[in-house]
């Protein structure tokens, strides 16, 4: 079964009589990405959100509690054209598993024509599980002169893939599959907005 909405769930044992163990696999939300509103002539390049991190573990039926708590974190928001983007929300199945959401790119980068560059995002550390790994580092911006630069990409998770690095003037740009961040958006002397980051799912597969 999937939990693939946002938000605080139940798994309940008794709904499954004949279980012997479940393996359950959480992806932490991506970090949504800022947007950008550069000067005439000027630019401001945005970095990317960084990707969700993920866990699984194999879990015997008898160690399950008879309801297990199960949280599918929020993609982080979008940011505007001078805030930075939202952390995406952590996942998890109860206190076996837990994976931590990425935090949302920058905002920092000012508008110029100038050469400049703004750091990428660090990605999330391993929450828990049998196995369990960090989520990918948000790409850093990079700034030319006033006409060319660089959005930075989205981070990768296990369960999908940040949003690309953008060379020209738009908005942040989309994640794809479950974990995702979002892509920075870039502004050459327009108005962009930003992107929300990819949101989390878990996944229980029963075993009898």
């Amino acid at each position: 079964m999937e939990f693939k909405n946002v938000g605080n769930f139940q798994f309940r044992k008794a709904d499954y009589p004949w279980l012997a163990r479940v393996k359950v696999r959480v992806q932490g939300a991506g970090g949504g990405a800022a947007g950008a509103d550069a000067a005439t002539n000027e630019l401001i390049a945005r970095p990317g959100g960084a990707g969700g991190g993920y866990g699984e573990r194999l879990i015997d039926a008898a160690d399950l509690a008879a309801v297990e708590s199960v949280v599918v974190g929020a993609g982080g928001t979008a940011g505007t054209t001078t805030a930075p983007g939202g952390a995406g929300g952590s996942s998890s199945f109860g206190g076996f598993v837990i994976a931590p959401g990425g935090d949302g790119g920058t905002a920092n980068m000012d508008s110029g024509a100038t050469p400049v560059t703004s750091n990428g995002i660090p990605g999330p550390f391993a929450g828990s599980g049998d196995w369990a790994t960090g989520g990918g580092a948000g790409g850093g911006a990079i700034r030319l002169n006033g006409s060319w630069g660089l959005g930075g990409a989205g981070g990768e998770s296990h369960m999908g893939h940040g949003g690309f690095s953008r060379n020209s003037s738009g908005p942040g740009t989309a994640p794809r599959g479950y974990g995702g961040g979002a892509g920075g958006g870039l502004s050459t002397g327009s108005s962009e907005g930003g992107m929300a980051g990819g949101e989390g799912i878990v996944i229980v597969e029963l075993y009898g």
